[in-house]
């Protein structure tokens, strides 16, 4: 049985062949640029966890660009929102990221995670608004 490029590069990415992993990851994102063809769901998966392996290395604006490609093929996709949310929070943009936490509980209500970091984001939020208002 043959695997789909899709399936390849999940695999190198579970083992952490990361080099590998983005350059497969590219080639299905470019592949999608010219055959429309294309599943949508696996172009999201494609540039998701591309963003996934720019954020292990701390790309974090780059990571940010391919999870927003991702929403933008599949609105419909959560992960990318969370994946999203974790990077606005960290860089310290809490409205923002509030924001896409919202956006995956929408989606599905049952995600843990992103219950956490939702709330999270609020308290730290706050807490950087009151330091901010005692200047």
């Amino acid at each position: 049985m043959e695997h789909s490029p899709l399936h390849t590069a999940n695999a190198a990415l579970e083992k952490r062949q990361l080099e590998t992993a983005e350059e497969l990851y590219g080639k299905i994102i470019n592949s999608c640029a010219q055959n429309s063809k294309c599943s949508t769901e696996d172009l999201a998966v494609a540039f998701n966890n591309r963003g996934q392996i720019k954020y292990f290395r701390v790309d974090f604006y780059e990571a940010m660009d391919d999870y927003t490609e991702a929403i933008r093929v599949n609105p419909h996709f959560e992960v990318p929102y969370y994946n999203r949310g974790l990077v606005l929070y960290r860089l310290g943009f809490f409205d923002e990221a509030i924001k896409d936490f919202q956006k995956v509980l929408q989606l599905n209500p049952q995600f843990e995670d992103a219950k956490i970091s939702l709330r999270q984001s609020v308290l730290d939020g706050e807490e950087r608004r009151k330091r901010v208002s005692e200047i």
